[in-house]
């Protein structure tokens, strides 16, 4: 059985990207067939490649996320995707409100996956310096380990 797993934040440029890179590495490495894409809540990077810093930490990290596209979360996700994982709880929230009343996709926040941090927010890298995409990567990557495992005991 293979899973499937959308990450989000608000545009599609910095933590999602970075998540799914993360997670795309985990499963890889594991020989786990899971579909992994990600999106933003709001439309305004669209079509846009990551943030070139996200860029940058991904492949220091061995990872190539130039080729993903900027997308923004449709209501078919919601029935695409077996896990959908906030990266916040202000797009949680959001996805909560846009979640068609039908639909049976898990939702949570991507710290609810790491012990000791459930509630917790990915700080938002994007106007800030270069290291807070270190931090995001680490934070992502350290999520990634634990979703990984989930998914291979569903």
């Amino acid at each position: 059985m293979s899973h499937s797993v959308l990450f989000v934040c608000l545009g599609n440029i910095c933590r999602s990207p970075l998540a799914e890179a993360a997670l795309r590495q985990e499963c890889a490495a594991a020989g786990l067939n899971v579909i992994i894409d990600s999106a933003g809540t709001g439309d305004w990077h669209v079509g846009h490649a990551p943030d070139e810093r996200a860029q940058a930490v991904a492949s220091r990290n061995g990872v190539d996320i130039g080729h993903l596209r900027a997308r923004q979360v449709t209501t078919s996700d919601f029935h695409d995707f077996d896990h959908i994982i906030a990266l916040d709880n202000q797009n949680l929230r959001d996805l909560v409100a846009m979640r068609p009343a039908h639909a049976v996709v898990n939702l949570s926040l991507l710290f609810d996956h790491v012990a000791g941090r459930a509630g917790e927010d990915v700080a938002d890298p994007y106007y800030g310096a270069e290291d807070g995409f270190d931090q995001t990567w680490a934070e992502v990557t350290e999520a990634a380990k634990t979703i990984r495992q989930l998914l291979e005991i569903e």
